[in-house]
């Protein structure tokens, strides 16, 4: 049974920094995607960025492009988001997801945790 646990949030204000980390066990996550989701209030989820775990190729949504950086650590199964120059938009929980390779919809889901940007 896959788990992904999230840790990291909080409230940072506009222009600061935070790094969320996803702890993923119960596979091996070698023929995985994983992803970053957030939503805000009132909004659909969506997806901030992916990483192929084997090959460490990542897709960011454009309103992340060259703030934020997804990576992954084969050796603690553990997944980060590094966001930098946050934007009060950015307020949102935030999701750990995983996904075979092959399939188009993201099975798994961690519990979420809150980011709050303030002014």
């Amino acid at each position: 049974q896959v788990q992904l646990v999230e840790s990291g949030g909080g409230l940072v204000q506009a222009g600061g920094s935070l790094r969320l980390s996803c702890a993923a066990s119960g596979r091996t996550f070698s023929s995985y995607t994983m992803g970053w989701f957030r939503q805000a209030p009132g909004e659909e989820r969506e997806l901030v960025a992916s990483i192929t775990w084997s090959t460490s190729a990542t897709s960011y949504a454009d309103s992340v492009k060259g703030r934020f950086t997804i990576s992954r650590d084969i050796t603690k199964n553990t997944l980060y988001l590094q966001m930098n120059n946050l934007k009060l938009e950015d307020t949102a929980v935030y999701y750990c997801a995983a996904r075979l390779r092959y399939l188009s919809n993201f099975g798994y889901w961690g519990q979420g945790t809150q980011v709050t940007v303030s002014s």
